[in-house]
């Protein structure tokens, strides 16, 4: 069985999002989160069209080739017009965690009303042995109190948004973390952790 991790482009202050996120415009006003994509000359060799420097490609491509499945939020999900009917992951298929039914569904999307545990476990079985990614700050935080996140990867861009969505939500107690790999690259800055429960 694969692990369970959370992995997203975030500025210094902690934002995933900069301010008026919605449908089309997903990062709202913090588009530069997404910079180191396309600021390098190294093609990604999982997402088709990303181009980056040659250690954010190492970094990148490392975590996006583990992902077998992918588990998001209805507002990750909204704002990036459902994956134009697919998944953020050309390769791995959708989870969608929602309270509210989605009609627009596809046959690469799966939609699961019952929680984040019932969610990761869609995504485990449809991943195999290879790993779950968590997309968005309210999936990543419900995981986290169910004990279900087995790393944490924060590509961190030298910005303060000063707001938009936070990547971290309110959590009940502390969560340990334990550092892996610090990778510096042009404007960005790898971290990879082990969460420690």
């Amino acid at each position: 069985m694969g692990k369970v991790f959370g992995a997203h482009a975030v500025s210094v202050d902690g934002y995933i999002t900069g301010t008026g996120p919605r449908p089309g415009q997903g990062l709202g006003d913090g588009g530069t989160l997404f910079d180191w994509y396309f600021g390098g000359d190294t093609p990604s060799a999982v997402f088709d069209g990303f181009k980056l420097s040659e250690p954010s490609a190492r970094v990148f491509d490392a975590a996006a080739g583990r992902v077998g499945a992918i588990v998001a939020g209805r507002n990750t999900y909204e704002d990036s017009e459902h994956f134009g009917g697919g998944s953020p992951h050309p390769a791995a298929p959708l989870v969608l965690l929602s309270h509210r039914p989605a009609p627009e569904l596809t046959a690469r999307q799966t939609l699961v009303t019952t929680g984040v545990e019932d969610a990761i476990a869609a995504a485990r079985e449809i991943a195999g042995a290879k790993d779950v990614g968590l997309m968005g700050g309210g999936v990543l935080t419900e995981a986290l109190k169910a004990g279900l996140v087995d790393e944490v990867v924060l590509h961190q861009v030298p910005i303060l948004l000063g707001g938009g969505r936070p990547f971290f939500q309110a959590l009940p107690a502390h969560v340990g973390l334990r550092l892996l790999e610090v990778v510096p690259a042009p404007g960005v800055t790898h971290l990879h952790y082990a969460v420690e429960n």
